[in-house]
């Protein structure tokens, strides 16, 4: 019996203890905007938050988290009114979009932790993979989300629905 809390909500998983936890906010959860890309912990498309730290779900058990706070893109903000989520939309981040979510929760716990990362500490803590390359997107949306985080820019409108926060269900 594995006890944490995910997106806020408390949750009790009564699965093996050494599942990872993709698998239970994936399967048990279904909170399908964590994904799967390699299982080894490399892609970090399976990026969660865990007590606020950016955490490649695949290589964690429930077990491992127990006690703990997790959210999920689901959660970083219900109306996509994220700095990230906004500066993803407007500098056109995504292509094919699988990889967004990791990314986007990655640049958040960026953030949070540094208001103002040079180029080197977004490459250094980005490592996730992008197999469309838009790497120079990503770093001008994290630079453009601490500007707005800071209050010295505003996106006009908010990101459309849809998916376009890198959650699309699949």
């Amino acid at each position: 019996m594995t006890r944490f809390t995910v997106n806020g909500q408390p949750v009790h998983y009564r699965m093996d203890p050494e599942t990872p936890l993709l698998w239970a906010l994936r399967d048990a959860s279904n909170l399908t905007g964590t994904k799967y890309g390699c299982g080894t912990g490399d892609c970090g498309a399976c990026t969660v938050h865990i007590d606020g730290e950016a955490v490649r779900s695949c290589t964690v058990t429930i077990a491992a988290v127990e006690g703990s706070f997790v959210t999920t893109i689901e959660a970083l903000s219900r109306d996509r009114s994220h700095p990230v989520q906004q500066a993803w939309v407007a500098d056109s981040v995504p292509q094919c979009g699988f990889c967004q979510p990791g990314m986007i929760m990655a640049a958040a716990a960026l953030i949070e932790k540094n208001p103002n990362p040079t180029d080197a500490e977004i490459d250094a803590a980005i490592t996730n993979i992008c197999r469309c390359g838009t790497y120079p997107r990503v770093r001008n949306a994290i630079r453009r989300a601490t500007r707005v985080r800071a209050g010295i820019e505003r996106i006009a409108a908010p990101p459309p629905p849809g998916g376009s926060d890198g959650s699309e269900q699949s």
